[in-house]
């Protein structure tokens, strides 16, 4: 019975870390997103995609540094000055890639809503 009440609490505590807010990440709509008060001028497009997932759809000038190498390779493309746009096709990869930046020193920290490939369609003249 203490079993089960332990697991259950452990349960609601990881639903709660995974659901809750990250501090300092703005969702971007992307219908929102050619409106120059949305996102800084140099905003560094940062897609944590898997490599596969990249290279079948990708942004312009987009970087790819998956979420698994993030931790380990950020320095090489990314500096806590900038602000960056975090692009996936999952909330909870961008969540997870915000934190792990903003325990880095990111305080500028942006995601685009919706499925990267839809996206791209819409919003390609705006971001190039």
């Amino acid at each position: 019975m203490l079993i089960g009440y332990i697991l259950l609490g452990a349960l609601g505590v990881w639903l709660l870390w995974r659901f809750w807010p990250v501090k300092g990440l703005n969702f971007i709509d992307p219908n929102t997103l050619c409106d120059d008060t949305e996102l800084p001028k140099q905003v560094i497009k940062l897609d944590i995609r898997d490599a596969s997932f990249y290279q079948e759809c990708h942004m312009n000038g987009s970087i790819n540094i998956s979420l698994g190498r993030l931790p380990f390779v950020w320095r090489k493309e990314l500096s806590p000055e900038e602000p960056v746009l975090i692009l996936s096709d999952s909330k909870y990869t961008i969540k997870k890639a915000a934190r792990m930046l903003r325990r880095r020193g990111f305080q500028q920290l942006y995601a685009l809503r919706g499925d990267v490939c839809r996206v791209k369609a819409i919003v390609t003249p705006c971001l190039d």
